[in-house]
């Protein structure tokens, strides 16, 4: 649960109501398709369905399984240096950034066009201002990918209130339930 914060406490935006573990593994664990669980992703912490990233690990690569427009865009080599999710599938640690934009890394994907209507009428708020990513583990704590949550913006302020160490705790509750979906394994 050791996770870095890089953060400066300018979110004034109040965070989605909290679900009980329960319900949260319940309505995540009937997802069927890699979409619907970003989606229901999404809802849970009050961003949008594009701020929402799914990687499955294999052969040594972080290949997406959502957002759809980035399963052509490439994949992650775990040995990446400085790539986020790749840190994390080599660490096995969540991770929570609250100020992204001041942390070295590959942006290359934040540059695709994800194409959704919020994004269209977003236009030029694509960077990644906070970000919370967890690592997909089975129970023998294998790699299986990597989930991130994130909340773009023109700036830190205009982005969205920052995470929180509860919303990490439920974001390794999601990687739990994603690593019992066959469509992870």
């Amino acid at each position: 649960m050791q996770g870095q914060r890089n953060s400066e406490q300018s979110g004034t935006a109040a965070a989605p109501a909290r679900a009980s573990n329960a319900s949260v593994e319940h309505v995540l664990g009937q997802a069927s398709s890699p979409q619907q669980f970003c989606a229901a992703l999404a809802k849970l912490f009050g961003v949008r369905p594009t701020e929402v990233a799914l990687m499955r690990l294999e052969k040594g690569l972080l290949s997406f399984l959502y957002p759809e427009q980035l399963k052509t865009a490439g994949s992650i080599p775990v040995s990446s240096s400085s790539a986020v999710a790749a840190h994390t599938a080599s660490t096995r640690k969540t991770e929570l950034f609250n100020a992204f934009v001041k942390v070295k890394h590959a942006s290359i994907f934040e540059s695709v066009k994800l194409n959704s209507t919020e994004d269209v009428e977003r236009s030029g708020q694509n960077a990644i201002q906070k970000l919370m990513s967890a690592p997909i583990l089975d129970a023998h704590r294998k790699v299986l990918g990597v989930v991130q949550v994130c909340r773009k913006g023109f700036d830190v302020a205009t982005a969205g209130p920052d995470f929180m160490p509860e919303d990490l705790q439920q974001l390794e509750l999601a990687a739990k339930v994603l690593s019992t979906l066959p469509f992870v394994k």
